[in-house]
């Protein structure tokens, strides 16, 4: 056998005694492979909850979109959302969160609607609003009051979607069903 540690050595046989020589480096893992103690790669490691339905990977084309449900902390804050956003964007914010999670959560459905519906109730109160201060000249601007009371009813709602009960407006013309 050459005593030089760069070529390797042919395999003896089983029945021959080892001869002493050069100590062999260890083999390495495949690539891919795990290391020694390691778990394999996008697997949990052993002891660890393995992924439920839905978490792993995509689906399979051709079969239908599933949408995850929400948790009961984001139904309670897409609801409060919905509720206090048209402070800011009007009917715009109830309006996309409805679209948005409709399909994956009864309660935002349920609660999005409403406010949509609510919003566009207070768009023909701002019309009427409007039309009465043009003919009263100025006078009739006191039913811009009410919408002091729209926002004492938004906070309610607010409110009672953070403790995950529905909310339904008092005075709430409802166009969408």
């Amino acid at each position: 056998m050459s005593e030089n540690p760069q070529q390797p050595q042919s395999p003896q046989p089983p029945d021959q005694p080892q001869q002493p020589g050069p100590p062999q480096p260890e083999q390495a893992p495949a690539y891919g492979s795990p290391q020694p103690g390691q778990p394999y790669p996008n697997q949990p490691a052993p002891g660890q909850p393995q992924p439920g339905p839905g978490y792993g990977p995509p689906h399979s084309p051709g079969a239908p979109y599933q949408p995850q449900p929400l948790t009961p902390s984001d139904e309670r804050m897409w609801a409060i959302f919905a509720q206090l956003g048209p402070v800011l964007l009007s009917f715009i914010a109830p309006l996309v969160i409805w679209l948005l999670f409709r399909d994956r959560s009864r309660f935002v459905d349920q609660e999005a609607k409403e406010s949509l519906n609510f919003q566009i109730t207070l768009v023909f109160v701002h019309i009427a609003a409007l039309i009465i201060t043009l003919v009263t000249f100025g006078f009739g601007s006191i039913v811009y009051l009410a919408f002091i009371a729209a926002l004492v009813f938004m906070i309610l709602a607010a409110v009672e979607n953070n403790k995950g009960a529905p909310y339904r407006y008092p005075v709430n013309i409802r166009l969408i069903k």
